[in-house]
Formats: structure tokens, C-alpha cells, sequence
């Protein structure tokens, strides 16, 4: 379980996720139609290599790169490839991680690549949002559950479908840590939350029905019915009643 105290572990953790940060803004820059998605991977590993820092996924239990991107109705973990071509209408996520000074950093946004159906935007936009209410819940004395009671009941209020068979992570010198946050439950279930604990939450919302399956690739998850799906995660450490965004 991620757990800091030590003032210089902190530090190390917000320069990992400074990091993290930093490659998704100018990925977010990078980003038009014609694009492939292995040069976004190719920039996003640069820039972390730049700063003195390791690709957390690049090789992690066999993913072969460094940056996972998934579009349209891929959930995660999708493999950069110089076949796929970022496409007008398209949404795009791009997931981040990086090791330095012994911890890791991780988030995810999901780009909108210029004229989107409106389906779409409000997709992610609700997606955001979850992502924000989860990280609200994260407080000291709540109950882990409390973070997925938030994100399930907006995303769910809003038409849409929570990922259940993905949830987010505990994370720290190791990138997935105890506990476990699912994107959904009933609140006051689980470990509760104390100052210093590290978390990724990491909404994964469908536009259909929840179910997902992974391709023969054995890395890319995708929706079962097709539909449209988006992620939005960020870095959190728990502080009193104000969560610290360390991705933000």
C-alpha cells in the first residue's frame, strides 16, 4: 500500500507526477488528424527520458511501448502502432506513467480531435466530472468504496456505464499497489483512508452497456457492443479533507 510520510518521498512522488503531467499537455498539443499513434508514443517517451525519468508501462508484465492510446471504442491499454492514424471525430485516450527517485506517477486524459459527436462530448465531459467527484471522496475517514459510489452514480445519473472488470490502483515505488478502487459500490465499504495514501482514479465510462473484452493482442480492452468509451485518471494523496491532485 502506497503510503508517504517523509517529506522527501512527497517530494519525489509530485516529481514523478509533474512529469506525467507535463507529457499529456504537449501530447495534447501533438495531437491533430494524420497523426499516428506511434509518434505520440515516440514523444511521450522522449519527454519522460528527458526529464531523467523511466516509461513506467514501457515493457510492464509485456506491454510493449511506453504510452497506452485508445480511440473510440477502445477502453485502455491500447498498443501505438505507425498504422493507426488519429482521425477528425475521433476521441483519443492517452494514458501516462513515469518512475523517478523510486516512485511512480500516473494519469490519463481523453483528447477530443476536432468536430466530435455530441454523444462523444458529453461522454467525456461526464467522465471529467466522475473523475473529480471520485478524487472529492477521497478524504481521511472515508472508506474506499466512497470513491466508486461517486463516480457510479454520476456517470449512471448521466445515461452512461461504469468498466467494472478495470478499476483503478493504490500506487507508489510500485505502480499498481493495494488497494483497489473499483468505479463503483455501495459507500462505506472497505479500508479506510488515511493521510499520505497514494491512489490512481481512474473513471473508464461506456456509452453503452459495461461490458468489455480484449483483443487478440492480449492488451487492448474494448467495448463488447462497440459503443464509445473515455478514461480520465489522475494521481491523488490523501490530505485531511483536501485531496492532493498530484497530476493535476
Amino acid at each position: 500500500m502506497g503510503i508517504v510520510t517523509l517529506e522527501r518521498d512527497i517530494a519525489s512522488v509530485r516529481e514523478s507526477c509533474r512529469i506525467v503531467r507535463k507529457v499529456l499537455s504537449e501530447i495534447a498539443q501533438f495531437v491533430n488528424p494524420g497523426v499516428t499513434t506511434a509518434a505520440i508514443n515516440a514523444l511521450g517517451k522522449d519527454i519522460i527520458r528527458a526529464e531523467g525519468a523511466v516509461p513506467s508501462f514501457l515493457n510492464y508484465n509485456g506491454y510493449p511501448e511506453a504510452i497506452c492510446i485508445s480511440i473510440n471504442r477502445e477502453v485502455v491499454h491500447g498498443i501505438p502502432s505507425a498504422k493507426r492514424i488519429i482521425e477528425e471525430g475521433d476521441i483519443v485516450g492517452i494514458d501516462v506513467g513515469a518512475y523517478k527517485n523510486g516512485y511512480h506517477g500516473d494519469a490519463a486524459d481523453t483528447l477530443l480531435i476536432g468536430e466530435v459527436s455530441s454523444e462523444a462530448k458529453r461522454l467525456v465531459e461526464v467522465t471529467y466530472q466522475a473523475r473529480e467527484l471520485g478524487i472529492a471522496a477521497a478524504i481521511q475517514g472515508n472508506r474506499i468504496s466512497d470513491i466508486g459510489f461517486a463516480v457510479q452514480k454520476h456517470v449512471e445519473a448521466n445515461g452512461f456505464s461504469v468498466v467494472r472488470q478495470l478499476v483503478g490502483h493504490g500506487i507508489g515505488r510500485k505502480l499498481h499497489e493495494k488497494p483497489q478502487v473499483p468505479n463503483y459500490g455501495k459507500a462505506g465499504n472497505g479500508i479506510k483512508l488515511r493521510n499520505g495514501l497514494l491512489l490512481a482514479i481512474e473513471p473508464m465510462v461506456n456509452a453503452g452497456a459495461a461490458e468489455v473484452r480484449v483483443l487478440l493482442d492480449g492488451w487492448t480492452v474494448v467495448t463488447d457492443d462497440g459503443s464509445l468509451s473515455a478514461h480520465a485518471e489522475n494521481t491523488i494523496m490523501v490530505n485531511g479533507n483536501t485531496p492532493e491532485i498530484l497530476t493535476a
